[in-house]
C-alpha cells in the first residue's frame, strides 16, 4: 500500500471520529425533541433531517460548496473576518460529513427515544426527579443500543463518503483525500490493484458494520417491553 493510500486512510479515519463526536452532541437533543415533540410541523422537520438520505450527494456538496467557499455567505463572512474559507479544507469535510451524516445519528436514537415506556418517566417524575436526572440517569441507559448504532452508523457512513467530500474537499492529496476518493483516483489511473485493496477493506468494514448494528438490535424491543411490565408493577 502506498504511502498516499495511508495518508487517505488516516485522513478518513480522523473525519469520521471527529465527525461523530460532533453528530452525538447535535442528535442528542435533536432527537429527543422530535420523539416528544406532539405537533403538525413534525413530519416537516424529521423530513428536513432526513433530506440527505435521498438528496443525490452532488446537489447537497455543491450547495455546501457555494456556502463555505469565498463567495458564499459562511465563507465570505469568514474572510471579512480575517480568516480562510473553509472549501477545499478538512474543517470543510467535517461540516460536510456532520451534514449528511445527520440522519444516521439522528433516527436511530429517536426510534430508541420514542420506545421508552412512559410510565416509566411518569414513575420517576413522581418521585420529584426533574427532567435532565431522567433523561440521563433513566432514558440514556435504557436507550444505549439507540447510542452505540447511531455512533457506528455515523462513523461508517462517514468512512464511505464519496460525492460530498470530493465536492467539498476537492480530493488534494495528504488534506483531504478520503479513501472512496482515493479509490476514484486509482481507477482513472487504471490502478486497479491498489483500488481492489481499499475497495476490499471498504467491503468487509461495511459487513461488519452491518453485522454488529443487526445484533445490537436484536433483542432491545424486548428489553423495554420488559422495563415498561416492571414499572406497571411498581405503580400498583
Amino acid at each position: 500500500m502506498s504511502p498516499a493510500d495511508l495518508d487517505a486512510i488516516f485522513i478518513t479515519l480522523k473525519l469520521a471520529l471527529i465527525s461523530t463526536a460532533i453528530l452525538m452532541l447535535i442528535a442528542m437533543p435533536l432527537a429527543w425533541w422530535l420523539s416528544q415533540m406532539q405537533s403538525r410541523w413534525r413530519p416537516f422537520l424529521e423530513a428536513t433531517v432526513a433530506l440527505p438520505l435521498v438528496l443525490p450527494p452532488t446537489v447537497l456538496g455543491f450547495y455546501m460548496l457555494v456556502s463555505l467557499g469565498p463567495q458564499g455567505v459562511v465563507g465570505s463572512t469568514l474572510e471579512a473576518l480575517g480568516m480562510q474559507h473553509l472549501a477545499f479544507s478538512f474543517a470543510g469535510l467535517v461540516i460536510g460529513s456532520v451534514v449528511y451524516s445527520l440522519p444516521f445519528a439522528v433516527q436511530p436514537l429517536q426510534n430508541a427515544f420514542s420506545q421508552v415506556p412512559r410510565d416509566l418517566l411518569d414513575a420517576a417524575s413522581t418521585m420529584r426527579a426533574k427532567p435532565l436526572d431522567r433523561f440521563f440517569n433513566l432514558v440514556v441507559p435504557l436507550t444505549k443500543h439507540g447510542f452505540i448504532t447511531a455512533c457506528v452508523l455515523s462513523f461508517a457512513h462517514t468512512i464511505g463518503e464519496f460525492g460530498v467530500v470530493l465536492m467539498i474537499g476537492g480530493n488534494i492529496p495528504g488534506e483531504t483525500q478520503v479513501i472512496s476518493t482515493a479509490i476514484y483516483d486509482h481507477v482513472e489511473s487504471l490502478n486497479y490493484s491498489g483500488a481492489n485493496k481499499l475497495s476490499l477493506g471498504l467491503l468487509v468494514f461495511s459487513l461488519v458494520v452491518l453485522a454488529m448494528v443487526y445484533s445490537l438490535n436484536r433483542g432491545a424491543g424486548n428489553m423495554f417491553a420488559s422495563q415498561g411490565r416492571s414499572a406497571k408493577g411498581q405503580q400498583e
